[in-house]
């Protein structure tokens, strides 16, 4: 929704069906994709993005806002929703708004909403993911609603969860080189107490998509060490 064709899910239909080969729980994914994929996707679960905001070409950044409604996502079968906030950043407040809305609207329907929660904003740095930003970030998602919450890792991540009441998945953020990276992040978060992650970049941008989300499974279904996980990414 932000940068259209970007590497790795130019033919997205394809990306879907390597995704739900390798054994994903569920795809998150844009109301356009969600309609006219419908049928591939579903065989497994449907988190439906519900904001927005520009394009990469476009002029500025902002906050972004709600794009569709619940009964959007009733229509197309999603089994729970996500939108983002960014605590610490200068859209803060009406990112948290979106947030509390949009789990209001879903909760009169019994969907349940992801929190994507990023302190300092997408692909925000180091200095602005600290373990107190993460903490509080997540702590407010879960103050506002949230049935469960996607955060950036960060060390000490099991006050992340020890202090948030909902359950907490780890997001994969920017492209690794390594794929050992992603997958160390995925299994120290899980033993940390999370309850698995939500990846986008490193699965598809990888090269293997089907074989990575495999190896992610192994991981969080399976109790796989990394190097175990990293034999199966590299099949």
């Amino acid at each position: 929704m932000i940068d259209g064709p970007a590497p790795g899910i130019e033919r997205i239909g394809d990306t879907i069906s390597a995704v739900i080969a390798g054994g994903a729980d569920a795809v998150m994914c844009s109301f356009g994709t969600a309609t006219r994929f419908a049928e591939s996707l579903a065989r497994t679960g449907l988190v439906l993005r519900m904001d927005g905001s520009g394009t990469r070409i476009g002029p500025k950044t902002g906050p972004g806002a709600q794009f569709y409604a619940v009964e959007d996502a009733l229509r197309l079968g999603a089994d729970a929703l996500c939108v983002t906030a960014f605590p610490g950043s200068p859209y803060e407040e009406a990112t948290l708004e979106t947030l509390a809305r949009v789990i209001r609207q879903a909760h009169r329907w019994d969907l349940p909403v992801m929190a994507e929660i990023v302190p300092g904003g997408f692909d925000s740095p180091p200095e602005q993911r600290t373990l107190d930003a993460v903490k509080i970030s997540a702590r407010v998602a879960a103050e506002l609603g949230a049935d469960w919450v996607k955060i950036p890792y960060v060390e000490g991540f099991a006050e992340v969860v020890q202090t948030c009441f909902v359950p907490v998945t780890v997001l994969g953020g920017k492209k690794k080189d390594d794929p050992r990276e992603t997958l160390r992040t995925l299994r120290t978060s899980l033993d940390a107490g999370g309850a698995g992650g939500v990846i986008g970049r490193n699965i598809w941008q990888s090269g293997r998509t089907e074989v990575m989300t495999r190896a992610m499974v192994a991981i969080v279904h399976a109790g796989a060490s990394v190097d175990d996980a990293l034999k199966i990414a590299q099949l």
